[in-house]
């Protein structure tokens, strides 16, 4: 069976509801049970369980664990029979814990922790509820590792927001940088535990990816004891690709047509991955999807009209008219459900429309797409689009797509293009870092002269600390070369495990062979069926659709799983470029 991280997710969370008791069927619930969680975990929680799910496991109140629901003063008619606590191993959490069962009436508390919480948290819970007399409360004590959000079956977000921000930024500490890794690192374990597999990892060597790869490396042989040796854990490996953002930079900042990066992009929705209309039409280019509305709400004013006959005027048979009456009323949730959907695309279609005519959303996109498969594009032709309509910051991602796609660098073209994106009054800060790494990397590429290459390399060291990837990159990196984005081709090329120029340099690691010290020696080398592609510093809609229409042809793996640290547009990703550009010192302040 395929793995399906959201499935895994919503098992746990509904054990963790069960007070972490094996499930039984035929088991009825007798206890009422609040759910108390921190911000965090409830971002877990809210894509996997509505209200009337967490009622159907007994839980009759959930709150913020910042609000106080539970007082030595409330009724015992309103006092739950238990207490879960699903929040962060933060000393935050701790200290309101303790304070809870110190002030609370007697309810038995059943702690879990998203992740595994630290010993020295641990000890520190214990003695503060002993010393207050409270220790009697905590019934049980749980590392859950769930410490993620399942978006969709196959998408993920470890939602740690800013980690391209931390990895790049010139000024940050080696103690700062290795904290970012480390956090990542515990991040991806806890997809691993929840998914139960030991999968074999491939990255990149150098810079963001290869530093994660080693600590989870670690992570896994430390804790195999958590994975079932005999089981699927061990046999039925997946393959994990780890990348950065800086691997294929443009696909976090285009613009793109199809459906579901067009709406989290420009309408800034959270795409709901229950919603069937999502999965089937997602990755359809916006024009198809609106015919798709169209004939699905033509279908349901035929079947809408086909109800109304058989239980109307025309029917003479009274049995026949009862029958078909019945029918429609059993059909009625189905038929609401139906309705809400094809009204909530609508109404989405509708101001996706409104926003592509206003801001040309068309022209920048098929301009993007003409410029990353190595089309020229006419200087004039340029600077009049930056000229007309579409927001600042479509502006400035336009300018910037331009930039990663030139071969070499056009200086007076170059600062043409600035020049425009001052009259139009953009912050250029965005721009100006790119055009650094972007001159950078051409410089690393041609160079033929090995003495003024080092010294590129030393200043950029300086400059980016442990983030040199950003500044070697090769140029084939940063941009597609064709409809295939340069993820799906080389995970594809992974998943083979064949020999390849593109591949051949990266790194293996096998936590499990590393438990008799083989760690990299290449036990096991493919072909992958299932993989769990991974994006440092930021993933989207755009590469998440790449990788699923790569798994969809079925021809070497046929399951990929999509994560990142945060899913981004991409008008938040050049947030974090113009940052950068700040801490350089670039454009505008």
């Amino acid at each position: 069976m395929a793995l399906n991280l959201r499935h895994k997710q919503s098992e746990c969370i509904i054990q963790m509801l069960n007070l972490n008791q094996p499930l039984n069927a035929n088991e009825t619930q007798t206890l009422y049970k609040m759910l108390i969680y921190d911000d965090f975990c409830k971002k877990i929680i809210d894509p996997l369980m509505s209200v009337k799910d967490l009622l159907k496991h007994g839980v009759t109140l959930n709150s913020s664990i910042d609000k106080k629901l539970l007082t030595n003063k409330t009724k015992r008619d309103d006092v739950p029979d238990v207490a879960i606590y699903f929040v962060q191993p933060t000393e935050s959490n701790i200290q309101k814990i303790v304070a809870d069962a110190s002030s609370s009436p007697y309810v038995p508390f059943h702690l879990n922790f998203s992740s595994s919480i630290p010993r020295t948290l641990l000890h520190s819970l214990a003695s503060q509820t002993l010393s207050s007399g409270s220790v009697a409360r905590l019934a049980k004590v749980h590392d859950q590792y769930l410490e993620f959000v399942s978006l969709e079956d196959n998408l993920f977000s470890l939602s740690q927001p800013s980690v391209y921000l931390q990895l790049n930024d010139p000024s940050a500490e080696d103690r700062e940088i290795v904290e970012v890794i480390e956090k990542v690192a515990n991040g991806l374990f806890c997809v691993l535990a929840t998914l139960g597999v030991v999968p074999v990892i491939k990255c990149p060597r150098g810079g963001p990816a290869e530093k994660v790869a080693a600590s989870l490396d670690k992570i896994l042989r430390d804790n195999t004891n958590l994975f079932n040796e005999g089981g699927s854990g061990f046999m039925q490996r997946p393959l994990l690709c780890i990348f950065d953002r800086n691997f294929e930079l443009s696909v976090g900042i285009q613009h793109d047509f199809r459906y579901k990066p067009l709406v989290h992009d420009v309408l800034g929705l959270k795409v709901n991955g229950s919603d069937p209309f999502w999965s089937a039409n997602g990755s359809l280019e916006f024009p198809q999807v609106a015919e798709e509305i169209e004939t699905q709400l033509n279908k349901y004013k035929k079947d809408v009209e086909e109800i109304n006959m058989r239980t109307g005027a025309y029917e003479t048979d009274m049995f026949g008219n009862t029958k078909h009456l019945m029918n429609a009323v059993n059909s009625l949730p189905e038929m609401t459900a139906r309705k809400e959907v094809i009204d909530n695309h609508t109404n989405i279609a509708t101001a996706l429309l409104g926003e592509i005519k206003e801001r040309s959303l068309d022209v920048y996109t098929e301009k993007e797409n003409e410029m990353m498969k190595g089309v020229s594009i006419d200087m004039s032709e340029l600077l009049g689009i930056l000229n007309e309509k579409g927001m600042k910051m479509d502006k400035l991602r336009f300018a910037i797509m331009y930039i990663l796609s030139l071969e070499t660098i056009n200086q007076v073209e170059v600062e043409a293009v600035e020049a425009a994106l001052r009259e139009a009054e953009v912050d250029t800060r965005a721009f100006q870092y790119v055009k650094k790494i972007k001159s950078l990397n051409l410089s690393l590429t041609t160079s033929a002269d090995s003495a003024r290459r080092s010294n590129i390399v030393d200043w950029a060291e300086k400059l980016y600390d442990q983030s040199i990837s950003a500044v070697t990159a090769g140029v084939k990196n940063l941009l597609s070369s064709d409809q295939q984005l340069a993820v799906a081709q080389t995970v594809e090329a992974l998943a083979k495990g064949q020999p390849s120029l593109e591949t051949d340099s990266y790194l293996m690691l096998d936590p499990i062979a590393s438990k008799t010290g083989s760690s990299g020696s290449g036990h096991v080398k493919g072909p992958f069926r299932e993989a769990i592609v991974f994006m440092i510093g930021g993933g989207n809609y755009i590469e998440y659709n790449s990788l699923q229409e790569l798994s969809q042809r079925q021809e070497i793996v046929k399951n990929i799983i999509y994560g990142a640290t945060e899913i981004l547009t991409g008008s938040e990703f050049v947030e974090q470029l113009a940052l950068l550009g700040q801490k350089m010192g670039l454009g505008e302040t």
